[in-house]
């Protein structure tokens, strides 16, 4: 087999200039000289016999082919990334690091209970969790920022298993105006009413948690939601485990709908790459799925956040 015309240096310039905005903002993020990288691209084209890119008033665009050769290029530097990550494992035994991404509703009390069972057997491995909602998940996966995630939805290429299923239920303080009504509470009583939503906190936003009232709050932190429902400011539907306490304490009450009073989700875990994973990875998940097992009754009645 030929030996590759384009090194992996010549390939990150591209993928540089493309995400960074241009030459200047490229040269700054990999530390070279502008003139530098684009004589770096300027090699590239050469070699290639295609422009890459192309003028479009004072900035760089890619050209079709730039498109496809960005693609695939920062496909390989992601290979090429793994491959080192793979490499130092190895070398390692372990690797130093276990990056992961829960979606929101999965229960911290259930993450945490397997993060120091893990932690108190590798006490030198450090843990990147990155805690998300909807698409922020999808998007930890994708990027290659993850080792695995749990969230509630399998992205193509990738192939995921069922954890656990999470139930919702709508739930406000027992002191707001919809727990007074003295009935069942219709969907016109709820459009009266402030929804309390937490935001996908994916940079796109592109998915919702469900129905949305015109009237409504959105929020980042699904602590925030819960504590403003605490005080009456209005009504959510949330992973059950996640009020559990609330609930218990009276503060947070089940608020008797006609329909949709509960729904359900289910989680899923998905590896970046199974085959790639280190030994580290793989405990870490094995310690979660003993955990769910132990703890939660993968049904209707499950813990969730």
């Amino acid at each position: 087999m030929p030996s590759p015309r384009i090194t992996l240096d010549q390939w990150a310039a591209l993928v540089a200039v493309v995400e960074q905005g241009g030459y200047g903002q490229a040269s700054e993020h990999l530390h070279r000289t502008q003139s530098t990288v684009t004589y770096t691209i300027k090699k590239l084209e050469d070699q290639l016999g295609l422009k890459v890119f192309e003028r479009q008033g004072r900035r760089a665009a890619l050209t079709p082919a730039g498109q496809v050769l960005y693609r695939r290029g920062k496909s390989l530097l992601d290979d090429a990334a793994r491959l080192e990550r793979s490499a130092s494992g190895l070398a390692q035994g372990w690797e130093a690091e276990v990056r992961l991404a829960v979606e929101a509703i999965f229960p911290t009390w259930l993450l945490l209970r397997a993060l120091a069972e893990f932690g108190s057997a590798h006490p030198d491995i450090r843990i990147e969790l990155t805690e998300a909602v909807l698409g922020g998940v999808e998007e930890a996966l994708t990027e290659g920022r993850v080792d695995f995630v749990i969230g509630t939805l399998v992205p193509g290429g990738f192939i995921g298993d069922s954890l656990l299923q999470v139930r919702f239920v709508c739930a406000a303080a027992p002191t707001h105006p919809l727990h007074q009504l003295g009935r069942p509470v219709e969907i016109e009583d709820l459009r009266a009413h402030r929804h309390l939503v937490v935001r996908d906190s994916g940079a796109r936003r592109s998915r919702s948690g469900g129905w949305l009232n015109e009237r409504r709050w959105t929020v980042s932190n699904k602590a925030t939601s819960i504590r403003a429902a605490c005080m009456g400011l209005g009504f959510a539907w949330y992973a059950e485990e996640n009020i559990r306490e609330e609930l218990q304490a009276g503060s947070l009450e089940r608020l008797p709908l006609t329909e949709g009073a509960e729904r359900f989700a289910t989680l899923y875990l998905v590896y970046a790459d199974r085959v790639a994973a280190g030994p580290a990875t793989r405990r870490l998940v094995e310690i979660i799925r003993a955990q769910v097992a132990e703890n939660c009754r993968v049904a209707g009645d499950s813990g969730h956040q």
